[in-house]
């Protein structure tokens, strides 16, 4: 598995005016199919993993390139796009914005019926790749978008988005399904981002003695981990005179040990194997993890890392005016170009192989005559 990038952007409001987001979805249809014949869906899958190349992309089709509406407007644009033209391109797309993107195990479980492949392992990747960078990696941005990508190699991609109100940004992931290891010791091959901020990162390598500690906590009976938080949140002479670090999202006092009890019953219950698994269970969310990585490191003396994954040119114009308005005839003239280019591919492409069918019937013939 490799994250392959983030990327930060301002928070902003609103949609893309319609009479751009009807030229956005033809256009960028028109570039998959493009580059789905040139090059193939898997490098393709590549591309709209990398948060420059995808930045790009928004820039092409005409939106702001520091606006957060990018991610959500270029996904959206591709996927109604090229809907109906999935089998032929042989890319599928799952998911989307609030609302869309709880429907993505749907969408992959009605793919995977129509064109016979077995949707529940990208469920779970879906589901896991939300997890890593909603619970796993805390670093203030709410996620509120996601979007799989899926072609009939099996080659995946992730492209999804959170928000932090507090400081009015969004932030992007990227998540590429080739050379899996795992989901949870360094699934980034890069992050990009103009800032950084205190986060919690469970998925660093350096966070592997307190996975394996929390995972043995979720299998504890829940008394002993209530009695443990209720220790932290009730005597802060439990620590004497020792000064805790100043890195911590939370204080002592914040912890509530009650709000926990019905979560770890599930996780005892449950018996998780790994820290992966523990993502999985439901109910386990960022809050339930955070105590847990509290207790790890404040009573058993087992740190997790704070360190941020985090490291971080218009075609057309742009949709505020910056740094000109949209040009509509150079944008349609494009649309047409593309679109006629594509035309032709394909009846090149049906002209092949009627040659190659008439051809093997000439062989044949010669074949049954030898």
């Amino acid at each position: 598995m490799r994250r392959t990038g983030t990327a930060i952007m301002p928070l902003h409001g609103g949609r893309a005016p319609s009479w751009l987001f009807e030229r956005m979805k033809r256009l960028a249809s028109s570039i998959v199919a493009v580059a789905v014949y040139e090059i193939g869906t898997r490098a393709l899958l590549r591309r709209l993993s990398d948060p420059y190349w995808f930045q790009c992309l928004g820039c092409v089709l005409g939106f702001d390139w520091h606006s957060s509406g990018l991610t959500t407007t270029v996904t959206g644009a591709i996927k109604e796009g090229i809907s109906g033209m999935e089998k032929e391109i042989g890319l599928f797309v799952a998911g989307g914005k609030g609302r869309r993107s709880r429907k993505t195990p749907d969408e992959l479980r009605d793919y995977g019926d129509k064109h016979g492949f077995d949707a529940d392992r990208y469920i779970l990747y879906s589901r896991l790749s939300a997890k890593v960078d909603n619970t796993a990696v805390q670093d203030g941005y709410q996620l509120y978008h996601h979007c799989f990508f899926l072609d009939m190699q099996g080659n995946w991609a992730v492209i999804q988005q959170g928000m932090s109100e507090s400081d009015k940004r969004a932030r992007r992931y990227h998540w590429l399904g080739e050379a899996l290891e795992s989901f949870v010791v360094d699934p980034h091959a890069a992050v990009c981002s103009d800032s950084r901020g205190s986060t919690l990162n469970l998925v660093h390598h350096e966070s592997q003695p307190a996975q394996k500690l929390i995972v043995e906590l979720s299998r504890e009976h829940p008394d002993r981990v209530f009695n443990d938080l209720k220790r932290l949140s009730e005597s802060d002479s439990l620590f004497g005179n020792l000064r805790l670090p100043d890195r911590h999202y939370q204080r002592v006092s914040d912890i509530r040990p009650e709000r926990y009890r019905s979560i770890l019953l599930k996780t005892y219950e449950a018996g998780v194997k790994d820290f992966q698994s523990l993502l999985t269970v439901e109910g386990m969310g960022p809050k339930t993890l955070r105590a847990l990585a509290l207790v790890a490191e404040l009573i058993y003396g087992t740190p997790a890392s704070y360190e941020d994954p985090a490291r971080y040119s218009y075609a057309l114009g742009g949709k505020d005016g910056v740094p000109y308005p949209v040009d509509r005839i150079t944008y349609d003239k494009t649309i047409h170009i593309m679109e006629r280019a594509i035309n032709k591919a394909r009846v090149e492409r049906s002209e092949k192989i009627s040659a190659l069918k008439r051809l093997h019937t000439v062989v044949s013939k010669t074949i049954s005559v030898l």
